[in-house]
């Protein structure tokens, strides 16, 4: 698992497609949400036809299962990393606006550079 204290975010201005930012961070959670909802379909296809090769009928001990706490707190982990990828830019944008990198500090700071 990564440091927490460490930022992971790109210095600089992310490109935008859209006018309105929402609509750039709307767009990529939805293209990580179809990632991983298509991930997961391929997964539980695999599955369903293994078990199904072996006679097996499990959904309704699917239905009834209780993870242990160990396999709660992985899931629980995972379910965590997906929510940080899913809100990313969301994230990355309250981080710039917390750090106060904005878009007018980035031009300034490459017209700095610029001159020199």
């Amino acid at each position: 698992m990564s440091d927490p204290t460490v930022a992971r975010y790109a210095k600089g201005k992310r490109p935008g497609f859209y006018e309105d930012p929402s609509m750039d961070e709307a767009m990529s959670m939805i293209m990580v949400l179809s990632s991983e909802f298509f991930v997961m379909r391929e997964r539980l296809d695999t599955f369903e036809a293994i078990a199904a090769e072996k006679g097996l009928m499990l959904s309704e001990e699917i239905d009834a299962y209780e993870p242990s706490q160990e396999l709660a707190e992985e899931r629980e982990a995972r379910k965590q990393e997906f929510f940080d990828r899913l809100f990313f830019v969301a994230n990355k944008r309250a981080a710039e606006l917390a750090s106060r990198d904005t878009s007018g500090r980035y031009e300034s700071v490459l017209k700095t550079i610029a001159e020199e």
